[in-house]
């Protein structure tokens, strides 16, 4: 009975592990023949009633190599996800672009069309790595666009972290048949989304274009949390983009600087975003959008390229409005995402290095999942000279910046998540602030003590213990929420509309940390049933009219909604996005004077 019991045991775990490994159904169906038979084995030995001991040791063994080989080679294969997650959709009818014709799908209510995978650019793999995106190349026939292209290369985690990070950080984990797969991933990325509302021919929409975060080392279109096919519906065409990220994407070195026709190196993510940003002003009006309406908008670091974007020689008249959640690179001094020429120079000459050759023409040669792996920092862009001519914050000195709308803001932990492994005690407190600020971390700490009382509901400095919450609300400002008040004052001194928010709405899953925004703003609440109740869907709608009149124009206000004051010269205060909304002053306001001296002390001519 004690073998049956622990060999059972042994099984249920095995098939968990397959489970959050998204192993294929095959291997569940051997894994359990091999539990089963490995039970009967027992049973056949004892009824010989010979001495079993030294044979079920060897049987142990066997099993468990035979557990482990089953789950090597069972494990799950990359796969594209569908455009749409109705199965067997509707093909739209044909569409044309200047490279050829394509179709997308419907989804399952028919209201929004979506063509997944439509290239923008040609894929910069070969000769064409560490240069500016070339044109995509055109093709004959129909491209079915029903499926969203690879993400670009990127370190990512395996599939039972990921599996494990929905279960116990976003409480969203599901057990189902069809999800036996993991994304699939090429050096072969530059590709884009465009969701389209059924029922508005004829009609020129606005458009969205939409830039995905993840520090620019991460991240993919794809993603659920601000698929557009909700926003959409709106009346609005939404459009996100893939871009290089890591070392394919900002990489620099100076003889890729000598090679390029542009005298450009250690943007190329930032050059694929505005290729594609190109694209959609010469193809968008073929999916019923016009061109001269486009709002860009990212999150975190997509909200940092949005920035970028703003102030680019190359973007000129691009776009009219911009949306940034959670980041920006205005600051004399930006903590992240931004970085000096000589820098990404250093950074690079660590990827030479660590891979053992001596020019960049030589990288070319080395496999892309190889060249993953070096310790260099390839997570910021730079001032090359071509797609960023000089520190973001001298672009609005001179007013030269490309938005004539802002709508931007910031969560209420917006540092939790990245403090995890930070040790923060009244003895260190001071210590980890000089990190970010220097002299000026006993001013800081002054301000907001290692002992600190919770000083607002929405923080979490009782929960995370005094000194680790003190830590995270200091880095939440420094991180992210100082970006967004420097930002809304460059434009409040050039009289340009500006509407900043404040999101603080709890929920069971992702609550007000950073990101925690996106899918109320973008629709997507329903892709997490069971987490979200009555209020958060009152919220996301009411965020999703804000979002979608700004790009419309320029101004989140309309009927119906809570009204949304701009930030001026006799108004300072923030839109606060809860269950209650309402306007409040800046909550991290009073810390912004220590990082201005900061600041001005390490500022970057």
């Amino acid at each position: 009975m004690a073998f049956t019991i622990m060999a059972i045991i042994v099984g249920l775990i095995y098939l968990a592990i397959l489970e959050l490994s998204k192993n294929m159904i095959i291997g569940w169906v051997i894994g359990i023949i091999l539990i089963v038979g490995f039970i009967a084995l027992r049973f056949f030995l004892k009824s010989k009633e010979k001495n079993t001991k030294g044979i079920m040791t060897l049987c142990w063994l066997g099993f468990f190599v035979l557990l482990i080989v089953n789950g090597i080679v069972t494990g799950p294969p990359e796969k594209r996800v569908p455009a749409v997650a109705n199965s067997n959709p509707e093909v739209t009818s044909v569409v044309h672009v200047n490279e050829g014709d394509l179709t997308g799908v419907y989804n399952a209510d028919k209201s929004v069309k979506v063509y997944a995978g439509v290239p923008f650019a040609a894929p910069p793999v070969g000769d064409l790595r560490f240069k500016e995106p070339q044109p995509a190349e055109s093709w004959s026939g129909v491209k079915a666009c029903d499926e969203f292209a690879p993400m670009a290369m990127q370190e990512r985690s395996n599939a039972i972290y990921n599996s494990l990070s929905h279960i116990l950080g976003w409480h969203d984990y599901e057990m189902k048949i069809g999800d036996e797969y993991i994304e699939a991933m090429s050096e072969d990325c530059l590709y884009l989304n465009v969701f389209v509302p059924e029922g508005y021919e004829g009609q020129n929409l606005p458009v969205l274009f939409y830039i995905h975060g993840g520090s620019l080392n991460s991240g993919q279109p794809s993603y659920t949390e601000y698929r557009g096919e909700d926003l959409a519906k709106q009346g609005i065409i939404v459009v996100n983009c893939a871009y290089r990220v890591g070392v394919f994407g900002y990489y620099a070195a100076d003889d890729l600087k000598a090679e390029s026709p542009n005298g450009t190196t250690g943007d190329y993510g930032l050059l694929d975003q505005i290729a594609a940003l190109k694209w959609v002003r010469d193809n968008i009006a073929s999916f019923g959008g016009d061109p001269n309406r486009i709002t860009i908008a990212g999150e975190s670091a997509g909200s940092s390229s949005v920035n970028a974007l703003c102030v680019s020689p190359l973007t000129g008249e691009m776009f009219n409005y911009a949306i940034g959640e959670s980041s920006s690179i205005v600051e004399y001094s930006p903590y992240h995402t931004f970085r000096s020429y000589e820098e990404a120079l250093e950074q690079g000459n660590i990827v030479r290095k660590e891979m053992g050759v001596s020019s960049s023409a030589d990288l070319r040669n080395i496999p892309a999942d190889k060249l993953l792996k070096n310790s260099s920092k390839q997570n910021a862009m730079t001032i090359d000279g071509y797609a960023i001519t000089e520190m973001p914050y001298k672009t609005y000195e001179r007013g030269a910046n490309h938005e004539k709308a802002l709508l931007n803001g910031f969560n209420a932990k917006e540092a939790d998540a990245f403090m995890l492994a930070y040790e923060a005690t009244a003895e260190n407190y001071e210590e980890l602030l000089s990190e970010h600020l220097g002299s000026h971390a006993s001013e800081m700490a002054t301000l907001v003590p290692a002992n600190s009382p919770q000083r607002d509901q929405h923080f979490i400095i009782d929960s995370l213990g005094d000194a680790k919450g003190a830590l995270c609300q200091v880095y939440s400002a420094l991180w992210f929420t100082y970006s967004h008040y420097v930002w809304t004052k460059c434009l409040v001194a050039e009289n340009v509309p500006v509407y900043e928010y404040y999101f603080s709405k709890t929920n069971n899953i992702l609550s007000n940390y950073h990101a925690g925004e996106l899918q109320y703003a973008y629709g997507n609440l329903w892709r997490h049933p069971g987490l979200y109740d009555e209020e958060d869907y009152k919220l996301s709608e009411i965020m999703q009219k804000y979002w979608t009149n700004f790009v419309k124009t320029g101004d989140p206000n309309g009927e119906g909604l809570p009204y949304w004051p701009k930030v001026d010269a006799d108004n300072k205060q923030l839109l606060q996005l809860d269950t209650e909304i309402k306007t409040i002053d800046d909550p991290n306001e009073f810390m912004y004077p220590v990082i201005d001296a900061y600041q001005i002390e390490h500022k970057i001519q």
